[in-house]
């Protein structure tokens, strides 16, 4: 399971250090994807086939389904480490995600997630504000803290 929250930068090339603990977790090959709310979605290779297996069984007739299943797999790349444990990360996404000198980078359950600073201040901020609300609708989904 990946949790926490780290800081690191982006080099002029594109390249970030993803944290020790997360990358022996990733293995040696895994798939970088954009993400939902501006950031980007780190798979290990075994996560990534359970989530294309689940898009997959989206109804193709429907345009949301269509919409985004092209959005996740378009922006899809296997990467791996370089020497010194860094991942370099595709243009389109670092643009995607606004990904230019501080990120932070995230242990979400099943996957890692990487953000600009500056948006995930934004958006923590946000969720910060309306915590308490979002945890009362998790009641619907029969979760309960």
């Amino acid at each position: 399971m990946f949790m926490g929250e780290f800081q690191h930068s982006i080099d002029e090339k594109g390249r970030i250090i993803i944290p020790a603990k997360f990358r022996d977790l990733l293995g040696t090959s895994f798939v970088v994807t954009r993400g939902l709310d501006q950031c980007l979605f780190v798979y290990p290779q075994a996560e990534w086939e359970v989530m294309e297996q689940k898009l997959k069984t989206l109804p193709l007739m429907k345009s949301d389904a269509r919409a985004f299943t092209r959005f996740f797999f378009s922006g899809a790349t296997e990467c791996g480490w370089d020497k010194q444990g860094r991942v370099n990360l595709p243009g389109t996404l670092r643009q995607y995600a606004k990904l230019e000198k501080d990120c932070v980078v995230l242990g979400v359950s099943n996957r890692v997630e990487i953000w600009s600073l500056e948006t995930w201040q934004q958006y923590f901020q946000q969720s910060e504000d309306t915590f308490n609300e979002i945890a009362e609708k998790l009641v619907d989904f029969n979760f309960e803290l």
